[in-house]
């Protein structure tokens, strides 16, 4: 499916200059945020409980503005007439970034040194003059800069193609239905509104201006009353220490972060449901993760689409599945190879049970 449309609305090297290609590119857009999650909340689901408390703060935070971008995404993408669609694009792991240029893989692992560079990479900064790129991007901020560029070119000064019902009630994401985030989901209407809810996703992810922050605005939290942008707060693990005041870019010089890369959950890599046999235990318990994690992406993309109200309950039901996700962590795979995992994968099963 998802191949046809990207023939169908292939952009060409001039950009975004179509009203479906702006559409299609935004909806790659929330398959590239929803393929960063189950990522980040296996490496999450993947320590245990007493140990690592810094790292599991730093990435459950990262793990609520990646749905926070969704959100977002999907506001622009309701106030010029799109559909959201979650379901349809389940990502299958190990997988490369949607329309990237497939520089590396994503995988499902446990917290590790392999998982953490992989979460470097893809929220890797852009590099200063790097050109926007709608196909084959290097960076998630040159993608971004495409679909900006595009907002602008395709709809204009005069706001052509956003829709009046957009902007009511039962179609946008408001701060009241999304919260717990640095940042806040907020209704778009127009292209001033639109080309902010985008830039707030690229400053969340690789920080705002060559600095290492997702704003210049000070709050409650983190260094000096400002928020380290994704990378940077993956880099501390990394390193091994927390920025502070007055750090430079990629030069953390605060206090040691003690890791512990053994107080983990041997879960071995992309697990399949297919590579167990049905009626085994680890196939039932897997196939019960996908039905559950389908029923939360299915919930997410109602509240994207006209019933608001239901998105923190929804974004709430994740944590839910670390129970079902360290249950599967625990259960030797029997073929020597370490411990079973959750997948993640698309199953339809979910929408019949239901029903």
């Amino acid at each position: 499916m998802i191949e046809e449309l990207h023939k169908a609305h292939e952009c060409s090297p001039g950009g975004i200059r179509t009203i479906n290609q702006l559409r299609f590119h935004l909806q790659i857009a929330m398959q590239l945020e929803l393929s960063t999650v189950p990522p980040y909340l296996c490496a999450l689901y993947s320590l245990r409980d007493g140990h690592n408390e810094i790292a599991a703060q730093v990435i459950r935070s990262v793990v609520m503005e990646e749905m926070l971008h969704i959100a977002l995404v999907g506001n622009v993408l309701n106030a010029i007439g799109g559909k959201v669609e979650l379901t349809k694009h389940v990502p299958s792991y190990p997988t490369k970034l949607p329309h990237s240029n497939g520089a590396f893989t994503v995988s499902l692992r446990k917290f590790s040194r392999a998982a953490i560079q992989t979460f470097l990479d893809i929220e890797r900064p852009e590099k200063k003059r790097a050109r926007p790129e709608a196909e084959d991007y290097k960076t998630i901020g040159q993608f971004y800069q495409a679909i900006q560029k595009g907002l602008r070119r395709v709809c204009g000064e005069t706001n052509r193609h956003f829709v009046k019902k957009a902007a009511g009630e039962n179609a946008q994401i408001f701060p009241r239905q999304y919260y717990g985030s640095i940042g806040s989901a907020f209704p778009v209407s127009d292209l001033p509104t639109a080309l902010r809810a985008l830039q707030q996703i690229v400053n969340q992810g690789e920080g705002v201006s060559d600095t290492l922050f997702t704003s210049k605005r000070r709050t409650r939290l983190a260094v000096d009353g400002r928020e380290l942008a994704h990378y940077y707060r993956f880099q501390q693990i990394e390193l091994r220490r927390l920025y502070r005041v007055g750090d430079k870019i990629n030069h953390p010089i605060g206090a040691p972060l003690e890791i512990d890369w053994d107080a983990v959950y041997q879960m071995e890599e992309n697990p399949r449901a297919e590579d167990f046999p049905v009626g085994s235990e680890i196939r039932g318990k897997m196939d019960e993760f996908n039905r559950s994690y389908m029923r939360l992406l299915e919930s997410v993309e109602q509240s994207l689409s006209g019933q608001p109200a239901n998105l923190m309950a929804s974004v709430g039901s994740m944590y839910e599945l670390k129970y079902r996700a360290v249950e599967l962590m625990k259960i030797p795979r029997g073929d020597g190879a370490g411990m079973a995992g959750p997948s993640f994968e698309f199953i339809e099963a979910a929408r019949e049970a239901a029903a």
